[in-house]
């Protein structure tokens, strides 16, 4: 990534000299030659740090220090100071200075020093609004499940990494996630940075669907201060934060065209731009994304683009759903008993046989989440050791496969696919309710979203009637 450093400094040769050299380091260098140039300058340029003499005309560099800590806390300033003056270093550390460095200036020393400041200027950001959660404990390991689907999406994530460990470049392939909603996809994308040769960097989540869509940039791609009206200080953006590690956006299909425009320019040119600043700066990071909608209908109905589509989807990892898992459901099942019995002080909490026949028998709509959620319930109002079915917050009309699934089934002939039995049993149910989705899916034994997301992928529409 190019930084951006502004250098204060009335000796116009020796100023001349350090631009020169970080220039040659890939910096963007500033100068000016007094403090109230660069307290000027600083209205409209926002440089990542500030390199100041102490011995200005006018105002001291003590002075402009104070003046940047009190407008812009999180710009770094680096003070120049005369040899051996101990008194004036310790006076710029006071006024808010990061560092302080001797003069003469030795260059090398220099670039280290700038290298600690950027570094920890970074951390600040990073840890002040990026990563919300510990990604410890969080690779395959974590991934419960034997069943041929769960093994099937593991086996997947094992080839990836393995192949990516042998890569000879930087430029690891982008993944898209494609599941129902509550299935752990977010896992899955953990697994891919924490196991991953990425796993000592950053690992930035976000929800595409988590803020409104005017925000969405900002929240992103960062601001400078006094790029809008809120905008009052300069700003990184999850991109920057994840630079050199993971950026995870969740339920990307909910991003609207403008931003899909900038984000394929990202995984493009591997450049991005805050709102306000006419700088592109460049970007290390792998991009991994989920959905739980049908990009693909998205993109032939345009409300997707079909190249960012392809850009995302290099490698694409389908998470299957808690129903199709088998004995899975009651190995998570016992697992989230004993977490939730930890945190509640309720060990030793068993299902009875039962329970555990409930738990198959039902189809879990809401998948993993849904199944944890119930759990943790069970666990929060368990008075004794067993848990029974009674405790279980499971609608009873669910408990069991919807009727009209087996009735279809039969009619069916039995060489029919199960896609086209999937099809039967939709267009049946939504004809039984007058096409009312939300009355269709409770008798379906599914989500209103989980609903529609079936109505688009199979291309149903309400029959017209004369």
């Amino acid at each position: 990534m190019e930084y951006s450093i502004l250098i204060v400094e009335d000796d116009v040769m020796l100023a001349e000299n350090i631009q020169n050299y970080l220039e040659l380091k890939q910096f963007e260098v500033t100068v000016c030659h007094s403090a109230e140039e660069a307290i000027e300058r600083l209205k409209t340029h926002h440089p990542d740090v500030v390199l100041t003499d102490n011995s200005l005309p006018g105002q001291s560099g003590v002075e402009l220090i104070r003046h940047i800590h009190l407008s812009d806390p999180l710009l770094k300033v680096i003070m120049m100071t005369g040899f051996g003056n101990i008194e004036d270093a310790v006076e710029a550390m006071k006024a808010g200075a990061f560092h302080y460095l001797t003069k003469p200036v030795v260059l090398a020393e220099l670039k280290l020093l700038l290298d600690k400041t950027l570094a920890a200027q970074r951390m600040e950001h990073q840890l002040s609004f990026y990563q919300s959660r510990d990604v410890k404990n969080s690779g395959l390991e974590a991934m419960i499940g034997n069943s041929s689907a769960m093994q099937g999406v593991k086996q997947m994530i094992r080839q990836l990494l393995s192949a990516e460990s042998r890569m000879t470049d930087a430029d690891l392939p982008s993944v898209l996630i494609e599941g129902d909603t509550g299935t752990g996809k977010e896992l899955v994308a953990r697994a891919l940075h924490v196991d991953g040769v990425r796993h000592k960097e950053p690992f930035i989540e976000f929800n595409c669907a988590s803020i409104p869509a005017h925000l969405l940039e900002a929240e992103l791609f960062g601001h400078e201060k006094g790029a809008f009206t809120d905008a009052k200080e300069r700003r990184i953006g999850l991109v920057e934060a994840a630079d050199g590690g993971s950026l995870f956006l969740d339920e990307v299909g909910e991003m609207d065209l403008a931003l899909q425009a900038k984000l394929l320019k990202l995984l493009e040119d591997r450049t991005i731009r805050r709102i306000g600043s006419v700088k592109e700066r460049k970007i290390n990071l792998r991009i991994i994304s989920a959905t739980n909608r049908n990009l693909e209908q998205m993109v032939q109905e345009g409300t997707f683009r079909r190249d960012l589509f392809y850009r995302l989807r290099i490698i694409s990892i389908k998470v299957p759903s808690l129903s199709s898992r088998g004995d899975d459901i009651l190995l998570l099942a016992r697992h989230f008993l004993n977490l939730h019995g930890k945190r509640y002080g309720k060990t030793g909490l068993k299902f009875t046989a039962e329970t555990e026949a409930l738990l198959k028998e039902y189809h879990w709509p809401g998948n993993v989440r849904e199944l944890r959620n119930i759990v943790e319930q069970a666990v929060l109002l368990a008075q004794g050791a067993l848990i029974m079915p009674s405790q279980l917050a499971i609608c009873p009309s669910q408990s069991e496969s919807p009727p009209s699934q087996e009735h279809v089934a039969e009619e069916e002939p039995s060489e029919a696919s199960l896609p086209e039995i999937e099809r039967s049993l939709v267009i049946k149910t939504l004809n039984k309710t007058d096409w009312n989705v939300t009355k269709s899916a409770r008798l379906l034994g599914i989500t209103r979203d989980m609903l529609r997301y079936r109505i688009d992928r199979l291309g149903l529409s309400r029959p017209v009637r004369g």
